[in-house]
C-alpha cells in the first residue's frame, strides 16, 4: 500500500485507512499450542512457548523454542533464526485469560527498521473462532515491501472490514510502549514515549469482541514464510508486559 505520510513529533504518524487496507498484509492470526510445550517466565507471568515440527500459521512458519529466551534482566527476546537449514520463528502465549482491560508492552528494540519480511505481533487470540478469534492486534511490519514508509498497524478483526485496520509509522525511539484498552464499547490504541501519548486511535465499530478464553500473545515471524530479505537473524526485545483490568 502506498500513501502519503504526515509526520508527527518525529516518531509516530497515524494514517486514515482506505479501501486498500488489505494490501498492507493480512494480520497473522495464530494456531493452537500443544499442551506439553515448554514455558518461560516473563513480566511475572507464565507463557507457553509455541513449537512446531512443520510449517503452521501464521505465515506459515516453523516455530522453535530456541528462539525464545529471557535474559538476566528479565527481558524477553524473540528471534527469527535459521536452524537446521530452515528459517524458524518465535511465539509465546500467556497461560491466563485476562479479558477487558489495558494490555501494554514496552519495546526494548527499535522495530521501525525490522527486516521487511518480519512481523512482530502483540495481540489477543482465542482458538475458538467466535468473535473473529477475539483477535486485537498491534503489528510492526512492512509485509515484504522494504520501501513502505508505514511500518506498523493496529487491527480489530476482521482486518478487511472498512475502519478495522489503521496503518501508521512508528519511530525508532526506545523504550516505547504500545498498548490498547479493550472495553465493551471501544478499543483505544496508543503509542507512548516517556509517559506521553504520542499517537492514539479509538475504535467503536461493530467488531469489538466480547471476552472469553482469549490469551495475550507475542510473536515474531516471517510474512508468507519467506526468508528475511537480508538473510540474517532478526531479534526483538520486549522489556515488559502489563495488564490493568477495567476499573
Amino acid at each position: 500500500m502506498q500513501r502519503r505520510v504526515r509526520r508527527a513529533v518525529g516518531l509516530v504518524v497515524a494514517l486514515t485507512v482506505t479501501s486498500l487496507a488489505a494490501l498492507s498484509g493480512a494480520p497473522g492470526g495464530a494456531t493452537p499450542v500443544a499442551a506439553a510445550a515448554p514455558t518461560v517466565g516473563f513480566a511475572g507471568r507464565t507463557w507457553t512457548v509455541k513449537t512446531s515440527s512443520g510449517a503452521v500459521g501464521p505465515g506459515p512458519n516453523v516455530f522453535a523454542a530456541a528462539n525464545v529466551t529471557v535474559d538476566l534482566n528479565g527481558k524477553l527476546h524473540l528471534k527469527i533464526a535459521k536452524r537446521n537449514n530452515r528459517w524458524t520463528s518465535a511465539e509465546v502465549v500467556l497461560n491466563a485469560s485476562l479479558g477487558y482491560g489495558t494490555y501494554a508492552w514496552t519495546l526494548g528494540s527499535n522495530v521501525s527498521n525490522l527486516d521487511a519480511q518480519a512481523v512482530l505481533g502483540l495481540f489477543t487470540w482465542n482458538d475458538d473462532p467466535a468473535y473473529n478469534h477475539r483477535e486485537i492486534d498491534f503489528e510492526a511490519s512492512r509485509w515484504g515491501r522494504k520501501n513502505d514508509v508505514t511500518n506498523a498497524q493496529w487491527v480489530v478483526q476482521p482486518y478487511d472490514t472498512a475502519g478495522n485496520l489503521t496503518r501508521f509509522t512508528i519511530g525508532s525511539s526506545v523504550p516505547t510502549v504500545v498498548r490498547f484498552t479493550w472495553s465493551p464499547t471501544s478499543i483505544v490504541f496508543q503509542t507512548v514515549v516517556g509517559g506521553t501519548v504520542i499517537n492514539q486511535r479509538t475504535y467503536t465499530g461493530a467488531d469489538i469482541p466480547r471476552p472469553g478464553g482469549e490469551n495475550a500473545r507475542m510473536n515474531l515471524w516471517l510474512y508468507q514464510g519467506k526468508a528475511p530479505l537480508n538473510k540474517a537473524t532478526v531479534e526483538v526485545v520486549l522489556n515488559t508486559f502489563s495488564f490493568t483490568p477495567l476499573a
